[in-house]
């Protein structure tokens, strides 16, 4: 560029650009001598560990402390339904039988509950406050009566 075609203005960005480049220099620079000091860390010394409790930390765990675990042991999500039987015959009376509905409630005497009893599960014909022995199974809306016998 001749003398005559250089202006003010392009001096000026010329300085801007120069200045620019160099801060940006300094940086990288700066960084450089940040991680330097910082150090570089070893693998084993970015390790972490996870101790007994389920906490993470920078030793490793104690091989004697170690469990072993089968992995059917293991239940991922809701755990099975405990099927074991309870007493399979319960006690308790009625609270309400509406005849010509058929349908009513016992309150097992037990557990307090009320339990669903339908006309078709009932072995004799039963009346509110009657005394009343029956099991329970799991019906499609929760626990009901069936084989349904009055007390002597």
């Amino acid at each position: 560029m001749g003398k005559s075609q250089e202006s003010y203005n392009k001096k000026e960005k010329e300085k801007k650009r120069r200045k620019k480049k160099k801060d940006k220099q300094e940086r990288q620079e700066q960084r450089k001598a940040e991680k330097a000091e910082r150090g570089t860390k070893t693998f084993e010394e970015m390790l972490s560990y996870v101790d007994e409790n389920g906490n993470l930390s920078s030793t490793p765990p104690d091989p004697s402390k170690k469990v072993k675990i089968k992995a059917e042991d293991i239940i991922i999500g809701v755990p099975p339904r405990d099927d074991s039987p309870m007493e399979t015959i319960r006690k308790g009376q009625v609270k309400f039988f509406n005849d010509e509905k058929g349908y009513g409630f016992i309150i097992d005497d037990e557990t307090k509950e009320s339990i669903f009893v339908h006309v078709n599960n009932v072995e004799e014909e039963i009346r509110e406050k009657d005394r009343v022995s029956f099991e329970v199974e799991m019906g499609p809306k929760g626990p009901s009566a069936v084989n349904v016998k009055i007390q002597e």
